[in-house]
């Protein structure tokens, strides 16, 4: 996205932990460095309990230093479950002077190589997860990082609520045979009970929270609740979003270059 804005012509500061600005949402010290000449920030909350609270209190802050626009990266699971802790944080934020756009994606096409158990899973040749046959229309980073931009630094997105997704519902197994076919390897796709992925995940050392989380999202989709397609990338773009094979493809390439 910093790319995509540089080329546009903006100025961009591109904050983190671990990135020439240091920025940690559990470190107050670094946000008004961070936001010093900014008039315009794309947040990601820190995705603990304490977002809610640590987003309010930035945005209050991002107000007195003269930020403009505010773009947050929620996701639209949290709104068909209506789940209430996930929205805490777009709730924290609604009350911002700066002018606020919401995006709320579908699961990402990058999380078959870029999460951390999924990724390493379809590197192993085989992915377990308890989402049955339930659908999901994967939507491609790229694409939500251009509608971003067209908030960031254009009129009009004031208020909004973008929903974003990918152009075809896609079964989980289903998106592994596309990976599998762009690479030529051999990767398979099991379905297992909740059971046994908590189990196997809890196995593997990770934390009962991720558990519980990843949990409750996969049964989402395994009870066919997150399959709707969304017209956000469309209604910004004025384009059809991505499909999930030429991630594929770009994967497969990425991995032979």
């Amino acid at each position: 996205m910093a790319a995509r804005l540089e080329r546009n012509g903006a100025s961009v500061r591109v904050a983190s932990r671990s990135g020439p600005v240091r920025f940690d949402w559990a470190d107050q010290t670094t946000w008004e460095p961070a936001l010093a000449g900014v008039r315009a920030a794309y947040l990601v909350d820190s995705q603990t309990a304490d977002a809610p609270a640590e987003v309010r209190a930035f945005t209050e802050l991002a107000t007195r230093y003269g930020v403009e626009r505010l773009v947050l990266l929620s996701a639209r699971a949290w709104a068909e479950m209506d789940d209430r802790a996930g929205l805490a944080v777009e709730d924290a934020v609604r009350h911002a002077a700066a002018a606020l756009t919401i995006l709320r994606p579908s699961w990402f096409d990058q999380n078959f190589s870029e999460d951390e158990v999924i990724g390493a899973a379809i590197a192993e040749g085989e992915l377990r997860l308890p989402t049955g046959t339930g659908r999901e229309p994967f939507i491609d980073v790229e694409d939500i990082a251009e509608v971003a931009v067209a908030a960031l630094t254009g009129d009009g997105h004031a208020g909004r609520i973008y929903e974003l997704s990918g152009p075809k519902a896609l079964t989980w197994g289903e998106a592994t045979a596309e990976i599998a076919r762009a690479s030529g390897r051999a990767i398979r796709f099991t379905p297992i009970s909740d059971e046994r992925y908590r189990a196997e995940m809890a196995a593997a050392g990770l934390p009962d929270d991720h558990i519980e989380i990843t949990s409750t999202l996969f049964a989402h989709i395994r009870h066919g609740r997150g399959a709707a397609l969304s017209d956000g990338v469309r209604r910004v773009l004025g384009r059809e979003p991505a499909d999930f094979a030429s991630y594929a493809r770009r994967l497969a390439e990425a991995v032979d270059a």
